[in-house]
């Protein structure tokens, strides 16, 4: 297979799997790497050929930026690898390439405990506030899934997502009863209509509502902490990972679903062996 070939069949792919921002991130890149290689087999390609390519189109730009054109490539060969059932290694596994473009190392986030989550939504004022606070910290919602919500998308403890990140139609997120009861009920009294916002606030206006509350606690943290801790407090708890990635976080990946359960102390991992086999 030629990667002219591969490349459009790894296209077809990403229109019915990626949102348009996605798509455009890879779109520029991937002629790119036509331009360069089109009648090439997939096969054929070495890790040096790669390099070579990376440091050219990649030259004076960030180390993030790097590594993302490198984790785009690397998907590409991937996904032709795996759907094609050939009987090779990605070439981008190679040491030299992993070292080369290896992101800029960060701090992994801080993971909220419950105590200190089930005090900022206390502390919240007013029915609203708490809402968006508990679809995050409760039920896993982006931020941005939340101000979305209209009133059409509330169907007893489901909330049907629109034009989720997954790229799909929709998605269906659920919610534990006294969230969903609370909801209902707040719908009702502002008697809002099908087609309406149930938040209708901005991004801004919800990270510093998350961030004033978390000051008066001595706590920095934004509203994606919260669906961090969803998926962290759950896990905590011994729901299994299948669940957690795909009905709480809805994740496609099982390994972005691992990334968000932080990471796990020694104290802790003693704590489980004793609760699975007795001290």
């Amino acid at each position: 297979m030629t990667i002219q070939k591969a490349i459009e069949l790894f296209r077809q792919h990403q229109k019915g799997n990626l949102r348009g921002s996605t798509l455009k991130s890879y779109g520029k890149f991937l002629s790119q790497v036509e331009a360069r290689f089109a009648d090439d087999e997939v096969a054929a390609i070495s890790a040096e050929e790669i390099g070579r390519f990376l440091d050219k189109h990649t030259e004076g730009l960030s180390r993030s930026t790097r590594h993302l054109r490198y984790a785009q490539i690397k998907a590409f060969f991937n996904y032709i690898i795996e759907t094609s059932d050939l009987n090779i290694k990605n070439p981008c596994n190679a040491p030299i390439l992993l070292k080369t473009f290896k992101n800029a190392g960060h701090r992994p986030p801080k993971i909220l405990d419950k105590e200190t989550v089930d005090e900022i939504i206390f502390n919240s004022r007013g029915v609203r506030d708490r809402l968006i606070l508990e679809l995050q910290a409760r039920c896993g919602l982006r931020i941005g899934e939340v101000l979305n919500l209209r009133v059409s998308d509330v169907s007893g403890r489901k909330l049907m997502i629109q034009e989720p990140k997954s790229g799909r139609d929709v998605e269906v997120a659920f919610m534990p009863e006294h969230i969903a009861v609370r909801l209902t009920e707040y719908i009702a009294a502002r008697q809002l209509s099908l087609t309406d916002r149930v938040f209708p606030l901005c991004y801004t206006a919800v990270r510093n509502l998350v961030a004033g509350l978390g000051k008066k606690m001595n706590v920095k943290i934004s509203p994606h902490d919260l669906r961090r801790h969803s998926a962290t407090y759950a896990s905590r708890n011994g729901v299994p990972l299948e669940i957690i990635s795909k009905v709480i976080l809805r994740h496609q990946d099982l390994k972005t679903t691992q990334i968000y359960l932080g990471k796990i102390s020694d104290t802790e991992a003693i704590r489980w062996m004793d609760i699975l086999h007795g001290k």
